[in-house]
């Protein structure tokens, strides 16, 4: 069975809900493919910097998002091997783009704030892409289950992994060495902890605590691993659990505690990739009518947290490029081909794709390279990096963290 979409947009995550609700906004349908059969939420939260709250208000959702979740004051870095801190920082500060904002908002929340605000239908679960081809102006998007979309625009937004940029000819994201471990845990009476990110540096390792709400905190671990020698830990959850916990170093005991409460249920393991920024500045992100966003676009690793927060500009700025293309119908003689109106509308799509693609390679360049040097910085146990991480580069990489996210990627309207 064939069936034919304006718009498909492969990958219910971040970027792909972000692109569907922004080209709503705008008054443009479009298909949404998730090879799950329900929101994807791995991954529990993610801290949204000053530039996510832009996207999150330019969508309309950002003022019911931050009654849900606390505004994060500022970070305190800690040294794991001696107990000691190593910086502290504030976030009330402003930016080029006014005042800063930090919040670790809940992955799952986030997604179903932005699929509630799609119309009925916009989402189809359980449709795994297996392969896409060209078919004239169009393209052909085929479904495991043997059913066929046909579509004048393609998005992916479906991950690491993803089928789109594959076909686009992107290389592969390349596996860091390294690997992180994120738990979460709900407190029924209150956590008591204070809204900072508490970071802990050293000895080849690093983690973070983050409250979400006042009964909730999100924690990550992440650790360098060149060898197999972590394979069997990273398949066990009780046994990741238990590395994590010798590992810590020394932190507070309530800090212990919040790994050690945490269910096994609630803890996921996965190895950092990234793809080199290199190939996000020539690679073929985008070929006619195909383009990709999100981590299908720029994987990086998560030291400066902007994974998620640049999926939703992403968002933004695509919807904004198609709903421009879209809104200058090309004006046809009666008696023109069919034809002649579907490549004026191809050409049209083209140069959108071409402009976000345009608009986002550099930001992506700069996000991709910054955090893969901030990550080399915070993890290294070399004794030269890490005298110099204590006493000079953790406050500078906290100032670069804020800098970064000091971006706003524009409203959902267009000239």
């Amino acid at each position: 069975m064939e069936i034919v979409e304006d718009i498909v947009i492969v990958g219910a995550g971040i970027a792909g809900l972000t692109t569907c609700l922004g080209l709503h906004r705008l008054g443009l349908r479009s298909l949404v493919l998730e090879s799950w059969d329900c929101l994807r939420v791995t991954g529990f939260s993610f801290v949204t910097w000053t530039n996510a709250w832009k996207a999150l208000d330019a969508l309309g959702i950002g003022d019911s998002l931050r009654q849900q979740h606390y505004r994060i004051q500022g970070s305190v870095t800690i040294s794991s091997a001696s107990g000691l801190p190593v910086s502290q920082f504030s976030y009330d500060a402003q930016g080029k783009h006014g005042d800063h904002e930090v919040r670790c908002v809940q992955r799952k929340v986030l997604l179903e704030a932005l699929a509630n605000e799609l119309p009925p239908g916009t989402i189809r679960f359980s449709s795994n892409v297996v392969s896409i081809e060209e078919s004239g102006y169009w393209k052909l998007v085929h479904l495991e289950d043997g059913s066929i979309l046909k579509t004048k625009v393609l998005i992916g937004c479906d991950g690491v992994n993803s089928v789109v940029a594959q076909w686009l000819g992107l290389q592969r994201p390349t596996f860091t060495n390294r690997w992180s471990t994120r738990g979460f845990l709900e407190f029924p009476d209150g956590h008591g902890f204070e809204p900072k990110f508490l970071q802990f540096n050293g000895d080849g390792f690093r983690s973070g605590f983050l409250p979400c709400t006042q009964n909730s905190i999100y924690w990550f671990f992440t650790w360098t691993s060149s060898s197999d020698q972590y394979n069997d830990v990273t398949k066990n959850l009780a046994k990741m659990k238990q590395f994590v916990q010798s590992n810590l170093g020394k932190v507070p005991k309530e800090v212990k505690d919040v790994v050690e409460k945490t269910n096994l249920k609630s803890i996921i393991s996965s190895p950092l990739r990234f793809r080199w920024p290199f190939n996000v500045l020539w690679g073929n992100t985008f070929k006619d009518n195909v383009c990709v966003a999100g981590d299908a676009l720029h994987p990086m690793t998560p030291d400066i947290g902007q994974g998620g927060c640049s999926a939703l500009e992403d968002g933004i700025v695509l919807a904004r490029c198609l709903a421009e293309a879209w809104s200058t119908k090309p004006k046809v003689e009666i008696n023109m081909k069919f034809e002649e109106e579907e490549g004026e509308e191809y050409q049209k799509i083209k140069k959108a794709l071409e402009k976000f693609a345009n608009e986002r390679k550099w930001r992506s360049f700069e996000l991709i390279s910054t955090a893969y040097i901030v990550g080399f910085i915070q993890q290294s146990n070399g004794k030269i990096i890490t005298f110099l991480r204590n006493k000079l580069l953790s406050p500078f990489i906290a100032k670069l963290s804020l800098k970064k996210a000091d971006f706003d990627c524009g409203k959902l309207q267009f000239s």
